[in-house]
């Protein structure tokens, strides 16, 4: 970054540092400028799918003609779709599974843990970039990578060697002074910062965490923070790459991938705030939204029938000690189920080999595999009406599979205590009480390491005699026509603020199965908001959806955007996107406009004809309200290839029409 600055009529210029973000940004760059709100492009390095996800972006990688991936390293992860009630799921994995011996990617099999924790393991490399078909991705940050969530085509894309287009993000700056009290962790800290930007405050940011108290937490407490940078709406978030990280990847053999990355002393933010660990309580996010967030303290007492203990956010070897610390020789409470979920086979190996696990058995606590399980609504629903705290990243109203269910978000030492008192708890009055000494947990100077669950690429002359398996769930992907010069319709629906992904497009054991089969998932499309959105759009050949804030936060499912596409959803009118789910409407031909004024919101009803000129997208463009006779302005963020990839009817068209003219 450079600075100019006349001095006594002399022009004097000062080179600014970069800070953690700059520089891998500025390392992997390919096309535009590092400048906040630009077009840029990178190049990716790594990318990561997992199975609800990943079969419909492997279907994509297909059609691009590509003889084996391009990037430095690709990892297929079998962790959401683990309930077989039937034949889809297991079929899809045998799909997957040949797909990445086929294409030279790594294959984690089931069993092996969730994406997130054994890429942090096995395969994150601090200072380079990862792509991730699932909205967590940014969990590596904690070792100092630049991971990024986003749709599956946009993966697939990067596996064929293409660069990932985005807005350059600004840069916010979380300070972190102080020393975290005992009973206190570094969920506390990331629901604090959600507590303070709220889930709409990172949009169009990266998080970058610095601070003389970053170096007191170990990797698996930034991996926590990180993780759900995603409940934020930022582009990722990231910690340096320190003497912390460098221990780590030493204890899982893999001294050889750490590098030093650190902020320059003379390094710029765009925003910034200050986080006194020292005055930090415990802390948690109430139904259902993760920004909903309150001291513990002021829900003493509430009643908890269910505890759940895992996914991607806290489901480490430290977290999981910790638990076994405070049940050791005590038992749940009889007035609710204790689940744990460790996050990957490591972790399960070492937590049983040291006695850990048995500690929790003895306890009380029901043990489930190592994947996703009830974070995404994949078994273990609460009862009807029932408070469920969990160790989770989100607490979308019916994510759980009970509708009426209230989720709370903590910290694995404040649901611990909560197991043991059947309400919600203040770890350090229960731990006074029942005499539990603070203790830090003592990371291993070697983790376990076993990658027999990993099936590593074979060789190119190999690879090209694989089959891949099709079993009858996997269906083709839809054509999807150009843009045409107008669009005409009925607004099918109207949503208010911070409508999720799983609000578009719901997840749990009913409907991931149908990840590959677009005309069977299609019937599901809103149904937590009006189950008769999908007939209503058949019946009327689609339309427009009205959307408000923050349109599409949560999950990066692709899906949220497809079978949307495939009822005949021509464009959604919002007061702001979510980021991911905005590059996937346009990687599938939806046009993701936003009101100029956001009072005109109130001028467009659910049932209004509407008809809006798209012969030219550059600039603003009007909606004509032919119901109620008025004409409103919208606007768009696309750069000139999101536009030249929306006439093409989306990213597939794009490429095909791009290949062909070449």
């Amino acid at each position: 970054m450079e600075y100019y600055y006349p001095v006594c009529g002399v022009v004097v210029r000062l080179i600014m540092g970069l800070n953690v973000t700059q520089k891998i940004l500025k390392d992997h760059l390919v096309e535009g400028e590092l400048k906040a709100g630009e077009k840029i492009a990178i190049r990716i390095d790594q990318t990561l799918t997992q199975d609800a996800t990943g079969t419909m972006a492997y279907l994509e990688f297909e059609t691009l003609g590509v003889a084996r991936v391009k990037t430095k390293l690709s990892v297929s992860y079998v962790d959401h779709n683990t309930l077989q009630t039937d034949f889809k799921n297991a079929d899809d994995h045998l799909y997957l599974q040949s797909i990445a011996a086929k294409y030279g990617i790594h294959f984690s099999r089931p069993g092996n843990g969730i994406c997130h924790q054994v890429h942090l393991e096995r395969f994150g490399v601090p200072g380079q970039t990862l792509l991730g078909s699932d909205s967590h991705t940014p969990t590596q940050g904690g070792i100092g990578m630049l991971s990024i969530g986003a749709g599956g085509l946009d993966v697939a894309l990067a596996m064929a060697g293409q660069p990932f287009h985005m807005t350059c993000p600004k840069v916010l700056n979380v300070r972190l002074e102080g020393k975290l009290r005992p009973w206190v962790s570094a969920k506390d800290i990331i629901l604090e910062v959600l507590r303070r930007l709220s889930v709409k405050g990172g949009v169009g940011k990266v998080i970058e965490y610095s601070g003389p108290a970053v170096k007191s937490l170990s990797v698996a407490d930034r991996a926590t923070i990180t993780n759900m940078g995603a409940e934020l709406g930022a582009t990722t978030s990231v910690f340096p790459s320190d003497s912390k990280t460098r221990d780590f990847l030493k204890a899982q053999g893999r001294g050889e991938n750490w590098v030093e990355i650190k902020a320059d002393k003379n390094c710029e933010y765009d925003e910034g705030i200050v986080i006194s660990l020292d005055k930090l309580d415990p802390m948690v996010a109430q139904p259902h939204m993760p920004d909903n967030v309150v001291a513990v303290k002021k829900l003493k007492g509430k009643k908890v029938t269910q505890v759940a203990i895992g996914s991607c956010t806290n489901s480490s070897y430290r977290d999981l000690m910790v638990v076994a610390k405070m049940l050791k020789g005590r038992t749940v409470h009889p007035g609710l189920s204790l689940l744990v979920s460790p996050g990957s086979k490591q972790v399960y190996k070492m937590i049983s080999d040291n006695g850990a696990l048995a500690t929790m058995i003895e306890a009380g606590a029901r043990i489930l595999e190592s994947a996703c399980g009830p974070c995404i609504g994949m078994g273990a629903a609460p009862n009807s009406e029932g408070v469920s705290v969990r160790t989770f990243n989100r607490n979308f109203k019916g994510r759980s599979g009970t509708a009426d269910a209230g989720i709370y978000l903590v910290s694995p030492e404040t649901a611990a205590a909560c197991a043991l008192t059947g309400a919600l708890s203040d770890p350090r009055h229960v731990a006074k009480k029942l005499g539990i000494k603070p203790k830090s947990i003592s990371l291993p100077k070697k983790f376990d390491i076993n990658d027999n669950m990993v099936i590593f690429p074979m060789s190119p002359a190999k690879s090209k005699k694989i089959e891949i398996v099709r079993g009858p769930n996997i269906a083709p992907l839809p054509n999807f026509d150009p843009l045409p010069g107008s669009l005409s319709g009925v607004v099918l629906l109207k949503t208010g603020d911070n409508i999720t992904t799983d609000d578009i497009m719901p997840a749990g054991a009913r409907i991931l199965p149908l990840r590959s089969n677009i005309p069977a998932i299609s019937e599901f499309v809103f149904e937590r908001v009006d189950k008769e959105f999908p007939s209503r759009a058949k019946n009327v050949s689609g339309g427009f959806v009205i959307g408000g804030a923050n349109y599409g936060q949560g999950s990066s499912r692709e899906h949220a955007a497809i079978a949307p596409k495939y009822l005949g959803v021509k464009a959604v009118i919002v007061k702001s996107f979510a980021r991911i789910h905005m590059a996937n409407l346009i990687n599938f031909g939806i046009l993701p406009l936003v009101f100029k004024n956001i009072s005109d919101y109130n001028k467009i009803d659910q049932g209004d004809e509407l008809e809006v000129d798209t012969s030219e997208l550059h600039g603003d463009i009007i909606v004509v309200n032919k119901t109620k006779g008025t004409r409103i302005v919208v606007t768009h963020s696309m750069g000139p290839r999101d536009i030249e990839m929306m006439a093409a009817g989306g990213t597939l068209g794009y490429a095909a029409s791009m290949a062909a003219s070449s």
